[in-house]
């Protein structure tokens, strides 16, 4: 079965914990603190392979979490970094993520890597914060955060030359007279339900085809089969538009030629862009001096386009419009490439602008103090230690969360709440 997306649940290793810990060696009066730091969690890691072709394996497993650092050791050893979780996917796949609909990563190539989810960094052990006035520190860093989030795998196949064009007008017959490919051909529409992918090799180079699969009006709304082909022309460098020029299922060509290319703009300026070469297939079933194929031949090359009379069951003009398609492709791969797609990091502060905010709410008479990294810092405090207490005190101080509760009516005896530990409030504490 071809799978060309799946929605899948990644998260990576948390940080390992900091160690409070202090030297016990017989004759060594106040020996000092010797925690040390805690281990970096596993990475969440997409990386492009070229065996893979389809997204399949996403079907069955939607959870994918790396390992956790390892908590820090006495006799300041660090803890061990958890091992990172490589994912492998097809080439061509984009990393998309979920809640935002923001493209993360386009993988390309093989053996391209992505981090779509860092590990939460290793805290840091008692020993780091000894200075000369806190000679025996007897608290440590909590590790980093694990980041989780939803992601949407999209695969839009790599191929040099797309074909293009209604349902059963031969397709698939091309891409088997041209390549080594056996698609499914028979006598009626959606045969292919999928891209099928073939090598064209030609004079000294070669390019790879593919055939996606029968695109009807209102495909760019998804109608039909549509938006699941339509993406794969997105990669293409060129376009083979194929016409039943014999008009065998009662309909016009030019009207269909129209019809395609209107399809191909509604779902992308930049896929109507492409050079685009014109078969005029089933050639065999009329006379190529009969006024129905002259009137479209002289249509279509007004509009730029160059045709190519074919009847790909019998080879006829196949090698001729194979050679047409290797001459434009080389054409194409001489301009300048666009850049497909923005990517954002949704690791940097600009996707998390508020990790070092602070926020303060009334409830009551309680006053409560929120947010991201305090509470970080909330995870490494010793509340039995003054030392780590005043640590706590001090940050609070510094992001303005005291400030801004005193605006709001905070007063000496007042309850202050952080997460589930409460305390009264001393204006000389």
């Amino acid at each position: 079965m071809f799978v060309d997306r799946a929605k899948i649940y990644i998260k990576s290793g948390k940080g390992g914990n900091g160690c409070v810990s202090f030297r016990r060696e017989p004759f060594v009066p106040e020996g000092g603190p010797d925690g040390g730091d805690g281990g970096k969690g596993g990475d969440i890691v997409f990386q492009a392979d070229r065996n893979l072709r389809t997204l399949m394996d996403f079907r069955y497993k939607k959870k994918y979490e790396a390992e956790n650092g390892q908590d820090g050791m006495k006799k300041k050893k660090f803890g061990k970094n958890g091992q990172d979780l490589v994912i492998r996917v097809p080439m061509g796949t984009v990393v998309i993520d979920e809640e935002t609909g923001l493209v993360m990563k386009d993988l390309t190539e093989d053996g391209q890597r992505f981090v779509a989810a860092k590990g939460g960094r290793g805290g840091r052990g008692n020993t780091n914060f000894k200075n000369s006035v806190r000679q025996a520190p007897n608290f440590a860093e909590a590790g980093g955060f694990a980041k989780e989030r939803t992601v949407i795998l999209e695969m839009k196949m790599i191929a040099d030359v797309g074909l293009v064009g209604f349902p059963n007008v031969g397709k698939s017959s091309l891409l088997a007279t041209a390549t080594s490919a056996r698609p499914k051909i028979e006598n009626y529409h959606f045969t292919t339900i999928a891209p099928n992918l073939g090598v064209v090799e030609i004079f000294d180079t070669s390019f790879v085809m593919a055939d996606i699969a029968g695109i009807i009006e209102g495909a760019h709304k998804g109608l039909g089969l549509g938006l699941q082909f339509l993406k794969h022309i997105e990669r293409t460098k060129v376009l083979i538009h194929v016409v039943d020029v014999s008009g065998s299922e009662g309909r016009d060509p030019i009207d269909d030629f129209e019809k395609i290319n209107r399809e191909l703009l509604l779902y992308s300026e930049r896929v109507a862009k492409k050079p685009m070469l014109v078969a005029a297939n089933k050639i065999d079933m009329i006379d190529e001096d009969s006024p129905q194929y002259l009137r479209f031949k002289a249509y279509v090359e007004e509009k730029g386009c160059r045709v190519f009379p074919t009847s790909a069951p019998i080879n006829l003009g196949v090698q001729e419009l194979m050679a047409a398609a290797a001459e434009e492709l080389q054409k194409a791969e001489l301009l300048p490439e666009e850049e497909e797609y923005e990517y954002f990091d949704f690791d940097s502060d600009d996707f998390d602008p508020d990790y070092r905010e602070v926020y303060a709410e009334k409830d009551g008479n309680t006053y409560i103090l929120s947010g991201k990294q305090l509470q970080k810092i909330f995870d490494s405090t010793n509340f039995n230690d003054m030392g780590s207490l005043r640590y706590l005190y001090k940050y609070l101080e510094k992001r303005g969360a005291i400030e801004k509760l005193l605006e709001m009516g905070l007063e000496e005896g007042d309850t202050i709440r952080i997460f589930d530990y409460e305390f009264e409030y001393w204006d000389e504490y």
